[in-house]
């Protein structure tokens, strides 16, 4: 799955590597298998949305957030191949996902979600400053697209992110260890 031309890519063999303080939060690359698992994850991120859309049935929601999910999950596959597809474990039990890339002076967060009982606990914050880390002791910045309606905008603002264009509803936001 990952040849030594893609580990030397990602800075796997040159110490390059996420790294989290808690030990309770892991890390593993998803497979076919986490399939419902970050079904119900994504599912998770849209919750707010699916409640106001009081005229569909359970089913119609489920059917419309599976296709929603295979297609941002196929778009993700094919836009960022070489990126880490990961799931979020504490206590070995999946709780979110993390997708991320590293280009040569940034890592892109595709997406960061945790599962509702796990948020507002420090732990997207912790993942989030690791990440800042990684990036500034290899001279990078950190880069995401934020939906503008998302509460999470909040965290990245404290956290020094700063919205440098507007895609749609969109916000794309970069933090910087020079700006800080």
């Amino acid at each position: 799955m990952f040849g030594l031309a893609r580990l030397l890519d990602h800075g796997i063999l040159s110490g390059m590597k996420l790294e989290i303080p808690d030990r309770d939060i892991q890390f593993r690359s998803i497979s076919p298998a986490d399939r419902p698992i970050l079904l119900e994850i994504y599912a998770s991120s849209r919750q707010n949305e699916m409640d106001l859309l009081q005229d569909w049935t359970a089913q119609q929601k489920l059917d419309f957030l599976t296709q929603q999910f295979d297609a941002q999950h196929t778009h993700y596959q094919q836009h960022y191949s070489d990126g880490f597809f990961q799931l979020i474990l504490k206590d070995l039990r999946p709780i979110g996902r993390l997708y991320w890339i590293q280009y040569s002076g940034e890592i892109r967060i595709i997406d960061i979600a945790l599962l509702p009982d796990f948020q507002s606990q420090g732990i997207g914050t912790t993942l989030l400053a690791s990440i800042q880390k990684l990036a500034a002791d290899n001279d990078k910045k950190v880069s995401i697209h934020v939906e503008f309606f998302n509460p999470a905008l909040r965290l990245y603002e404290r956290l020094g992110f700063q919205k440098v264009e507007e895609h749609g509803i969109y916000h794309f936001m970069i933090w910087n260890a020079e700006v800080k």
